[in-house]
């Protein structure tokens, strides 16, 4: 059979991606890929550490990005990113911008990376109100809102799950548990979007439907780290009736109404807005998932006599072993 009619196959454009040596989600990134742009996928070296802050500083170090960069330059990407939310928003926002710096440098093209880009979307969207939905330890949450706080943002509610590894086995049903606990009106009022963190996390699928029944727009680590790469090459996301992606999706969310946020250090927001985190975090402690994540015979954590009780910076007390850090309480959940 002759095929030399389809004079195919076209031509791709191509983003670099660092991910994460226990990245699962491959196939979530391509689902918000146009047909004409391939994603050259290339992972940080194992270490064996779970999820937490340490971890989040070994595989963020600019030699580690420098040298992963390095391995796609031979496929010529227009535009490399690093889709680790904790690995970007953990040295703070100075320290997003020098990773992307290095990278830029390593490949001499365009760096983004996941914490950067969530800054890029919430500019895009007006949002000045975030609640949160992470998969991490208290210590990880914390980081994710002091970061967001950097760039002026308030953030309004959080859930989290103390999770220290296999994230991406956490089902959607948990997801939108969890997205409506942090999105329920507080004392702190109301939010203007909701982030969904992690790049291990699946989120695809949930997020319009979260954004009909909430009436905010709701973005995701994967999502804004493929919209902001792909905006670098002057194209656009495929994600349907999702705010960020689709803008005539936004007029029923109810996005912003203010002049926008900073991306630097100090920069604020609008008029008497803080950027304290106040008590973000549930005073009830990590939600527990649904699912089959905790191992057979292990119970949930002990939540009882916590409600109301905080540490100095709003987020709740550590509970269990009196002294042991908050990871190490939380070893063995998957």
């Amino acid at each position: 059979m002759d095929v030399s009619f389809l004079g195919g196959p076209g031509p791709q454009r191509g983003v670099g991606v660092v991910a994460p040596f226990d990245f699962a989600l491959d196939r979530e990134l391509w689902r918000w890929t146009p047909d004409d742009v391939s994603l050259h996928v290339t992972r940080t070296p194992y270490v064996p550490v779970e999820v937490s802050l340490d971890l989040a500083r070994v595989i963020s170090e600019h030699e580690t990005l420098r040298d992963a960069v390095s391995t796609l330059t031979e496929v010529t990407p227009e535009v490399v990113a690093y889709a680790c939310t904790s690995g970007s928003f953990v040295g703070g926002v100075m320290g997003e911008h020098a990773m992307c710096e290095a990278m830029s440098r390593a490949g001499s093209v365009p760096a983004v990376t996941t914490s950067g880009a969530l800054l890029e979307a919430l500019v895009e969207l007006d949002v000045r109100r975030l609640a949160l939905v992470t998969p991490y330890t208290v210590s990880v949450t914390r980081a994710l809102e002091e970061y967001v706080a950097q760039a002026g943002v308030t953030v309004t509610g959080c859930a989290y799950m103390s999770l220290t590894r296999q994230i991406w086995k956490v089902t959607y049903r948990e997801v939108v548990d969890m997205a409506r606990r942090a999105a329920a009106r507080g004392r702190l009022g109301a939010a203007d979007a909701l982030f969904l963190s992690c790049t291990n996390l699946p989120t695809y699928d949930v997020i319009p439907q979260l954004e009909a029944e909430l009436r905010i727009p709701v973005i995701s680590a994967n999502q804004v780290t493929m919209w902001a790469a792909l905006r670098r090459l002057g194209t656009r996301a495929v994600g349907p009736y999702q705010a960020l992606i689709d803008t005539s999706a936004r007029s029923g969310t109810g996005t912003g109404t203010g002049t926008g946020i900073g991306t630097g250090i100090g920069t604020g927001i609008g008029t008497g807005i803080g950027t304290g985190t106040g008590s973000a975090l549930p005073a009830a402690g990590p939600v527990v998932p649904t699912g089959s994540v905790l191992p057979e015979g292990q119970e949930p954590p002990d939540v009882r006599g916590v409600h109301g009780v905080s540490d100095a910076q709003g987020v709740p007390g550590a509970q269990g072993v009196s002294g042991v850090p908050d990871e190490k309480q939380q070893e063995g959940w998957t």
